[in-house]
């Protein structure tokens, strides 16, 4: 088997954010020799407020960011969605990435990491509902990642993530197993 491409696709772009430093820990965490694991960024895809004057699902794109993101999406086998919990659901700028596509999402696993507080649970639940009406594979295994004020210093950077997330690093390994399990298939 070929390494099957897994991008975990980075969901925030705030100024002052942990998740490109959870992304690392994700990447790093799953890291398999039969997968390839790339971070996709959104602050850094940086696509505008959906702008394409027909609907997705039609494949008629318009203009270059669209068929750029096309592109790259259509060049992975799965996905893992890593995000934080916004008011119970999901930041705009994830929404707004996976609304710009239609049939490039259609088929392929995804595995939704929420963190917040609370390990993000609503935030999964609406985000399964946007992935099946894209016609994912939703797997079975979407490890919460749970955080606390004292993960962080006195500048909002963890002390030490591995400790931070040592319970649910087996369930973030065990996710890439599930790709490897679907994907030879």
């Amino acid at each position: 088997m070929t390494n099957k491409k897994i991008g975990i696709i980075l969901g925030t772009n705030r100024p002052k954010r942990i998740g490109l430093e959870i992304a690392n820990w994700v990447q790093s965490t799953m890291k398999h020799e039969k997968l390839q694991l790339d971070i996709i960024d959104l602050a850094e895809v940086n696509l505008p407020f959906l702008d394409e004057p027909d609907i997705p699902a039609h494949g008629n794109y318009q203009n270059l960011h669209t068929k750029d993101w096309s592109e790259l999406i259509k060049s992975y086998d799965g996905f893992v969605l890593l995000f934080p919990q916004y008011n119970w659901g999901y930041p705009a700028v994830l929404k707004n990435a996976l609304d710009y596509l239609y049939s490039e999402w259609d088929k392929k696993p995804v595995s939704i990491m929420v963190y917040g507080g609370h390990g993000g649970f609503q935030g999964l639940i609406s985000m399964k509902l946007v992935t099946q009406g894209l016609g994912m594979y939703n797997m079975s295994v979407n490890p919460p990642l749970s955080i606390s004020q004292k993960m962080f210093d006195e500048d909002g950077k963890f002390i030490d993530i591995d400790k931070s997330f040592e319970l649910i690093k087996p369930q973030v390994e065990m996710v890439s197993q599930e790709f490897v399990n679907l994907l030879e298939r």
